[in-house]
């Protein structure tokens, strides 16, 4: 707080609010207290929001239940939250959206999903101004927002891995040219990957395992050039180009349990025939050879023919026989697990 003077309680952080001249408590550290509750019931209401000054809450792995207040949208100096690990429920807590200063958001390991029906991410999820998304291992369904585009000057790394979401990746990814981790791993979401992501200059870490992407695995991601791990693994590719190859000796990609004909550790052919005999399609399927941060015909000539050889469909294909960690990854262990 510019240099005021602390006070340290146990769990709490106070210092002087410089434009209000009071103490007041900017700080909530209950990280690991396994709190409980009156019969296993520990809301954040009335709690958090009440506390209107603070600067971080960092709360995982406790057992508050509920939702998140609204009252937490209203915090001025608000740049940290950590609830995750606790047993709170229902939809994406909207709330924190809200928050203007808002750096950091770990919402792993809760049940966000526990209202009928299933909750999903809301169309508005790209107007935070956080920098770190965490929400890992919930149970968030449907598709990844749009409006996800507009976080492109502030999201650095974001976490969707261990839910539930579905559908194609759509285009706007493309636009978080700050971005340096992306993961959808462990979710059921399919298609061939954007050409946009050729544009995500900044990207260290991607993970697309575990879901049902298809096509080619594009070559302009592993020409990114601060690509560091990228995980493919565990999906229907079915075609690979020299670029992605020579990642692959350099034990940079992982593409084992594919369907890619001539590489080992792939799916069987009677897996990936079962796969490529029901048709598929995404939505917009203009957008998925759009590369956003560049005009050049020859860049668009490439990737445009690798969608046009996709069809954007599974039908095309004749499947042959196939012969240190970022700050949110750091963040993703259950505390006391």
């Amino acid at each position: 707080m510019g240099g005021q003077q602390r006070l340290q309680i146990k769990g709490f952080t106070c210092a002087v609010v410089p434009d209000l001249k009071k103490l007041a408590v900017i700080g909530v550290s209950f990280n690991g207290a396994l709190f409980g509750g009156f019969n296993n019931r520990l809301p954040l209401n009335g709690f958090i929001d009440r506390l209107e000054d603070l600067v971080f809450f960092h709360a995982n792995s406790n057992n508050f239940t509920g939702t998140v207040p609204r009252g937490t949208a209203r915090h001025r100096f608000f740049y940290e939250l950590d609830l995750s690990n606790n047993k709170l429920t229902g939809g994406f807590p909207n709330e924190t959206l809200g928050a203007t200063n808002l750096t950091f958001l770990d919402l792993r390991f809760n049940s966000f999903n526990a209202t009928v029906p299933p909750k999903r991410l809301p169309a508005n999820l790209g107007s935070t101004p956080a920098h770190y998304l965490t929400f890992a291992n919930n149970k968030f369904v449907g598709s990844i927002p749009t409006s996800i585009r507009q976080a492109r000057n502030t999201l650095y790394e974001v976490l969707f891995l261990g839910n539930q979401l579905s559908g194609c990746l759509p285009y706007e990814i493309g636009f978080l040219k700050q971005a340096t981790v992306f993961d959808v791993s462990s979710n059921i979401l399919t298609g061939p990957i954007p050409n946009s992501f050729a544009c995500l200059g900044k990207l260290e870490y991607l993970s697309l395992a575990s879901n049902q992407f298809y096509g080619r695995v594009p070559e302009a991601v592993c020409r990114l050039r601060n690509l560091e791990r990228f995980s493919a693994a565990n999906n229907y590719f079915s075609r690979i180009g020299p670029t992605c190859r020579a990642l692959i000796t350099k034990k940079i990609l992982d593409v084992r349990g594919n369907c890619i004909p001539g590489l080992p550790n792939q799916k069987t052919a009677a897996q990936c025939a079962a796969f490529f005999s029901i048709p598929r399609t995404c939505p917009r399927p203009r957008t998925l050879s759009i590369i956003p941060c560049t005009r050049s015909p020859s860049a668009l000539n490439e990737t445009n023919a690798d969608i046009n050889e996709d069809q954007l469909t599974t039908k095309a294909y004749n499947i042959q026989a196939p012969a240190e960690a970022p700050r949110t990854y750091a963040t993703l262990m259950p505390h006391g697990h």
